[in-house]
């Protein structure tokens, strides 16, 4: 072992790997057989790894750590059909008590894999025997209909995590996987759905929910979900922040503050031993093995650590400020901002300073405001280049947002992001050849683009151009963002120029039940007024003129058909 090590330092794993193997076999040590495969890992040398992993099994039979280091380097050299065997092994050889758990790690533990239909196919014959037996055959299913999913299969993902369900409808395992399923078989929200009408339903889990239904733009569904949750756990500071957060999106500046100020009411109470603490929501004990949640507070999570409650209490702030420019309160919204005290977010501040005063006709001194915020990297010199056109665009100078962004991407010309907004810009401008020029020059760069897709699809349909191309555009979109309601709008405004007035109407409810935004209700109160349902087309345009004043859309819709609300 000594001569193994002194080897390893004179830079030659070859030989160390081999005097150990030799020392590992004479002495049948497992923690020698694990030098050995860790030497040859960390050279790189897999097979040589699993041929160390072999020899120990062989030395040690019974040995589940060589059984688990096996199947981390079979997952690493992408050889999910060598995995079963082992894998067998390992089921058959844990406490009964923890083969569940174990078996929902196994899609995590293959999630790298390159070819994920060859780990579904081997799991397969692996897991049947766990399907059937009681105790473990929700785990199984689940983990099986994870496995499918990853390989593409999403009819027999579903069948699996429905048939999990309905095999335990208390299981928090199924309903995970739903929310998983859910972008591209929106189906699997009964699942969901079904968990969370029981009473025992953890808050926890609605929070995945709500964050699946952000995802997706369902903002009114997200914004019904979170209110459940703060009726049921008021003390709980992290969903009153993304309550506030989505009333705000939704331009509803009222129940926005009032949210917000629960929230800092929470966390900003005095220190100290008898002073009492808000507490953390929960993070689902799940076997989900793409929860990758950040723990901030707008995710739900726990704002325990200093770092996540001060950043909390800025963003906080920060939509306040939101929400007194939406009641036309600028004085409220600089005091707000006047109290966030972080040099991380003092562009973000500044931004919604030169907001203000851009507002106010103080347009250069806006700009100066941005242009003076310190710049170290790339990235912020980039961040304030958008946020000056934001600011522009905000107040309709479009000429001067597209100089902007023309300087922008004339430094960053492959940003697919930076393309995308200048595009937005000339089609305001009216320079549609412009406008395709670059909304192409987006998709050639990035393929799954669904915004690009969409936007050239919807500005097309809105001028009545191509209507056929138009909607092949849209539809891919809505391939790549399946159920977004702002896609589904376009569907159905292009359905709408087509002529077909009840699909238009099919999707466009849909649409404005998921998000309730001013352009969808101008949209649909349009349909609804040509098929001559007039009272419930004044009623969606009144709803969506309380939200948003001033939009453009619902202005313009309401002189072309000459009706004033």
């Amino acid at each position: 072992m000594l001569i193994g090590e002194i080897e390893l330092r004179r830079g030659q794993p070859g030989v160390a790997f081999e005097v150990l193997m030799d020392a590992a076999r004479r002495t049948r040590q497992e923690l020698v057989f694990r030098r050995a495969a860790d030497i040859a890992l960390q050279a790189r040398a897999g097979d040589r790894a699993l041929a160390a992993v072999r020899a120990w099994r062989q030395a040690v039979p019974d040995s589940l750590e060589a059984v688990r280091l096996q199947l981390q380097i079979l997952s690493a050299l992408n050889r999910p059909g060598d995995a079963a065997e082992p894998l067998r092994f390992l089921l058959a050889r844990s406490p009964e008590g923890e083969r569940s758990g174990l078996i929902a790690s196994i899609p995590r533990f293959f999630q790298q894999a390159a070819d994920p239909k060859a780990v579904a196919t081997m799991l397969e014959p692996v897991l049947q025997p766990h399907l059937q037996a009681e105790a473990t055959r929700v785990a199984a299913g689940v983990a099986l209909g994870r496995a499918w999913l990853r390989a593409g299969d999403v009819p027999r993902a579903l069948t699996l995590v429905r048939r999990a369900h309905t095999q335990d409808t208390t299981a928090v395992g199924p309903v995970l996987a739903a929310l998983d399923l859910m972008p591209r078989a929106p189906e699997a929200e009964s699942v969901v759905k079904a968990f969370l009408a029981a009473p025992q339903a953890e808050p926890a889990v609605r929070l995945a929910y709500v964050r699946a239904l952000i995802q997706a733009q369902r903002l009114g569904d997200a914004v019904n979900e979170l209110e459940v949750v703060t009726r049921q756990q008021p003390a709980v500071a992290p969903p009153w922040l993304m309550l506030g957060a989505l009333q705000v999106e939704l331009k509803h500046p009222q129940p926005a503050e009032q949210a917000l100020a629960r929230y800092l009411a929470l966390v900003e109470r005095p220190s100290g031993p008898e002073a009492p603490k808000p507490a953390a929501a929960p993070g689902p004990a799940s076997d989900d093995d793409d929860d990758d949640d950040d723990g901030d507070a707008q995710s739900g999570t726990s704002a325990g650590s200093g770092s996540a409650l001060a950043d909390g209490i800025a963003q906080a702030r920060m939509l306040l400020a939101q929400a007194a420019e939406l009641r036309n309160d600028d004085a409220a919204a600089e005091a707000h901002l006047a109290k966030i005290d972080q040099p991380r977010r003092l562009l973000e501040v500044q931004t919604r300073r030169a907001g203000i005063l851009a507002r106010q006709g103080r347009v250069e001194q806006a700009r100066d405001l941005l242009r003076k915020v310190p710049e170290r990297t790339e990235n912020d010199a980039r961040a304030k280049l958008v946020a000056e056109a934001q600011v522009m665009r905000d107040i309709k100078r479009w000429g001067d947002a597209y100089v902007v962004l023309d300087q922008a991407v004339a430094r960053w010309p492959q940003d697919v992001d930076l393309l995308y907004e200048q595009a937005m810009v000339a089609e305001k401008m009216d320079r549609l050849a412009e406008m395709e020029t670059l909304l192409r020059r987006v998709i050639q760069l990035k393929p799954d683009h669904q915004h690009a897709y969409n936007a050239l699809g919807y500005s097309l349909a809105d001028r009545g151009l191509r209507l056929d191309e138009a909607r092949a555009l849209i539809v891919r979109a809505l391939e790549l963002a399946p159920g977004d309601p702002f896609i589904t709008d376009s569907l159905g405004w292009v359905e709408f120029r087509l002529g077909r007035h009840e699909e238009a109407l099919r999707l466009l409810r849909d649409a404005y039940r998921a998000r309730p935004d001013t352009e969808i209700a101008a949209h649909l109160g349009e349909v609804l007024w040509v098929l001559g349902r007039h009272d419930e087309a004044r009623a969606i345009w009144r709803e969506g003129r309380a939200r948003d004043a001033g939009n453009e859309v619902l202005r313009e819709t309401l002189v072309r058909l000459q009706q004033d609300l």
